[in-house]
């Protein structure tokens, strides 16, 4: 009897307890539920202290809370984080609360480098080779913003690209504005002297190295094409294995049908004089396109 007495006392004992938490459970989930933990308040300050030039409070609430689900205590932190980086400029986000409905976000700005896709594309392009989506205005306040082009997944190269053109071309004090990438990886730039430059195909280390070279050797050979033909240069051709071809802004070259119909015309003392009171002082003939300026 004296055995029984002591378990039923155990077991009743248990049961008070058990209910006791399950009273109290209840009173935190009501408590926790009630309007005044609702998050209602965003403080969003600059990563690291880093000043913010085109995010603030108001257009995070205004993209971001409507998303948010869960209050002080339910709010899941890393799909609030995923929120926050959705809103425009935002590159990073790190998130916590604040008592007792609030939250602290930090948050990193894309730092625009370019257009991604064309001008038109509504897309931009940061410094990390990651493409988003913001006001193309709003870069634009920033900086001059460069046209950067390529097939899908080649965005960082083509910025790893782009710093090494910036070196490439920087003894003839002149810069990328414009770096693509075609289908088939082929490279063009377009200088700020104007020149368009086409640097031909890389697909692996040995196509990289023979570009380089290719490069180097116009670079070293540009003051002597500068004192023929002037710094209005064109369009540098940089294919060739053994030299290049250029264009120049005052020089205007005849294709190979061209030449061959101002051949044949010469032929004819009739046509002859025609063509030569039709044909420039500046018209440069070239029998064939390698022949444009080789060097």
């Amino acid at each position: 009897m004296w055995h029984n007495a002591r378990l039923l006392n155990l077991i009743a004992s248990t049961l008070y307890v058990l209910v006791a938490l399950m009273a109290l459970a209840a009173g935190l989930l009501w408590l926790a539920q009630r309007p005044v933990f609702a998050i209602t308040h965003v403080d969003v300050s600059g990563l690291d202290g880093a000043v913010l030039r085109h995010v603030n409070a108001p257009s995070v609430r205004t993209n971001a809370l409507g998303k948010l689900n869960g209050n002080f205590f339910t709010l899941d932190l890393n799909a609030a984080r995923q929120v926050f980086e959705s809103v425009p400029w935002v590159r990073r986000a790190s998130v916590r609360r604040e008592w007792p409905n609030g939250l602290a976000v930090e948050v990193e700005e894309h730092e625009a480098l370019g257009t991604w896709g064309g001008a038109d594309s509504g897309r931009l392009i940061n410094t990390y080779g990651e493409v988003f989506v913001a006001n193309t205005a709003e870069a634009e306040e920033d900086a001059q913003l460069l046209a950067l082009e390529g097939p899908t997944d080649s965005e960082e190269d083509v910025v790893e690209k782009l710093e090494t053109m910036r070196e490439w071309f920087k003894p003839l004090q002149a810069e990328p504005l414009a770096v693509s990438l075609s289908a088939r990886y082929a490279w063009r730039a377009k200088l700020s002297n104007g020149m368009v430059v086409e640097l031909g195909r890389e697909q692996n280390e040995e196509d990289r190295a023979a570009m380089e070279q290719r490069v180097k050797r116009f670079v070293a050979a540009w003051p002597e094409v500068t004192r023929q033909w002037g710094k209005q240069v064109e369009y540098a051709d940089l294919r060739y294995p053994n030299g290049f071809a250029i264009r120049a802004a005052n020089i205007r070259f005849l294709t190979d049908a061209q030449v061959a119909a101002a051949a044949k015309a010469k032929a004819s003392p009739a046509k002859a004089g025609t063509t030569n009171s039709s044909n420039p002082n500046n018209t440069t003939r070239l029998k064939s396109k390698n022949a444009e300026k080789s060097r």
